[in-house]
């Protein structure tokens, strides 16, 4: 019992992590302000979205299984 262990660390160990931390939280709030400006931009935009019936429906195995034949969506 009267010879214990003790973790003895440098001052470089501190100095290494410290810098981790910083360089994660730093990294964090970056994307976090490239998100922050990506949702204002999305929500100044308004999005149209237009359908195209030019194309033909499919004839096999989709229409003989009873398929939409109308281009109605349910």
């Amino acid at each position: 019992m009267t010879n214990l262990r003790h973790q003895i660390k440098s001052r470089w160990y501190y100095i290494f992590w410290g810098s981790m931390a910083v360089a994660v939280v730093s990294g964090q709030v970056y994307v976090g302000l490239g998100y922050r400006e990506m949702a204002e931009a999305t929500k100044s935009t308004q999005i149209h979205v237009t359908c195209d019936n030019s194309f033909p429906l499919p004839v096999l195995p989709y229409a003989e299984s009873g398929g939409n034949r109308t281009r109605q969506f349910e």
